[in-house]
């Protein structure tokens, strides 16, 4: 069995890909495909259909993060496997392996729903939370003496240039050494690695905003280690994207709208106002170009569809079966669905007036806001020098002070790039890049998983 490295490259897409001189001389030696994205085109539903070869109906995972109806809470950016819904190719790839009587070793770094998965090796971002309140950063995984490792030998990872407004080149540098070390040294017969570079400035600035040929050439250059490491243990490298990134001009607000019309409430209190999802007859979770929409009570959908329709910026508003379309048809779904324009994405806040905000609105907090927020790759331009004011925030708390980090804008009309449709033109597609029997120019997203069995005689 040969092995396979399978680089997960955000936001790579065939237009990009000339940019990229090593990755595309992976794909010369052997080809490289368009692969239509799966909806919403957000990281954790590709991940999760890339893994199980099954779209969101199947798998679950409808978004970055959803409403969990048995708590009544809406959660991003979870790492649990059991998640999906579906059987992830590791898993399915050990099965067959042993049922040959072969050996397999697999290795998940970086890649979303991580904890529990059925890997032989992982590393992935986990900060500790202490009782008080406290927050270091850190990184999980097992054996638990991998990331220990790397990080004696690498450094700590750098968390603030993972996510938050000093993310970029650092962050996919250290996964890129980290997984190189990993495959000279434990030789995995698959290896996961997700690299998240490119979806930074194209994000914050657009495509159409930022210096393209140099953000992939310095994703490109990172690649160095690990497709050299790749070389010398004598394994395939595939590459695989999520999404291609679009310029955006205009942000909706559903959940003002939603609010307006007396069909969303909220707590006031000490820190801001807080989401009531007890009392609110309608709360859209925005992610990127697509929102759900949960609305408790069936007999209030139709004033919730007659409220969000023909609102600027809303392309298509899908209820009941209508979902089908996207394989969004799911408990984990909302009961009204919106996708924007394509100029479009939709922010998730829900106050009228910023002086009632959340105080998580204005810190990195995915955890705790109940929505995706790409404000928070920017620092808040009323602050001169915000590396300061950061900087002063991280004295006061190792002198015991509580303190917010409120370094993240409010205005969500700062972000200029988005994703989660279809792209408008093929080029813009994700890309796959793989070896062995040509499948075509263009791969479905669903395929990836058998395409990968097969390549590892595991078929």
């Amino acid at each position: 069995m040969q092995p396979i490295v399978l680089v997960n490259a955000v936001g790579l897409t065939p237009r990009l890909l000339g940019f990229a001189p090593r990755l595309k001389a992976v794909a010369d030696s052997g080809w490289a495909a368009g692969m239509p994205e799966v909806l919403p085109a957000v990281t954790c539903t590709a991940q999760a259909t890339i893994l199980t070869g099954k779209p969101p109906d199947k798998h679950g995972v409808v978004a970055n993060g959803w409403l969990y109806r048995n708590t009544n809470e809406v959660r991003f950016w979870q790492q649990s496997n059991r998640l999906i819904q579906a059987e992830p190719v590791y898993a399915t790839a050990k099965q067959r392996a042993k049922a040959k009587g072969l050996p397999f070793k697999s290795a998940k770094l970086f890649w979303w729903f991580n904890q529990g998965a059925a890997v032989d090796l992982s590393v992935t971002p986990k900060p500790h939370y202490g009782i008080d309140g406290n927050k270091a950063f850190g990184i999980a995984g097992r054996p638990q003496a991998v990331p220990d490792g790397l990080e004696q030998r690498l450094g700590p990872f750098p968390f603030p240039a993972f996510w938050g407004p000093m993310a970029g080149k650092p962050s996919t540098d250290w996964i890129a050494r980290a997984a190189a070390l990993v495959v000279q040294e434990h030789k995995p017969d698959l290896t996961l690695v997700y690299l998240p570079h490119l979806d930074y400035d194209p994000q914050r600035f657009g495509p159409g905003g930022c210096d393209m040929p140099k953000v992939v050439g310095e994703l490109d250059a990172a690649c160095a280690p690990l497709l050299d490491a790749a070389k010398a243990i004598g394994a395939k490298v595939w590459v695989v994207s999520e999404y291609g990134h679009c310029d955006v001009t205009r942000p909706v607000l559903p959940n003002r709208v939603l609010r307006r019309a007396g069909l969303l409430d909220v707590r006031p209190g000490p820190f801001g106002e807080q989401l009531d999802l007890y009392g609110s007859r309608a709360v859209a979770v925005c992610d990127h170009q697509l929102a759900h929409v949960y609305v408790p009570d069936p007999e209030d959908v139709p004033l919730v569809v007659s409220m969000l329709r023909g609102v600027p910026g809303i392309a298509r508003v899908l209820v009941g079966h209508e979902r089908e379309e996207f394989h969004l048809h799911h408990d984990r779904a909302g009961e009204v669905i919106l996708l924007a324009e394509r100029d479009s994405w939709f922010a998730y806040p829900f106050w009228l007036d910023d002086a009632a905000a959340p105080d998580y609105a204005r810190a990195v907090a995915i955890h705790a806001k109940p929505g995706f927020d790409p404000c928070e790759l920017f620092f808040d331009p009323r602050f001169t020098f915000p590396k300061l004011h950061a900087a002063r925030r991280l004295l006061q708390k190792r002198l015991g002070f509580r303190m917010t980090l409120d370094v993240v804008p409010l205005d969500p009309g700062i972000v200029r790039g988005s994703h989660g449709l279809a792209a408008a033109d093929p080029r813009d597609r994700p890309v796959l890049i793989g070896h062995g029997p040509n499948p075509g120019p263009v791969v479905p997203m669903e395929n990836v998983r058998n395409l990968l069995l097969a390549e590892l005689d595991l078929r």
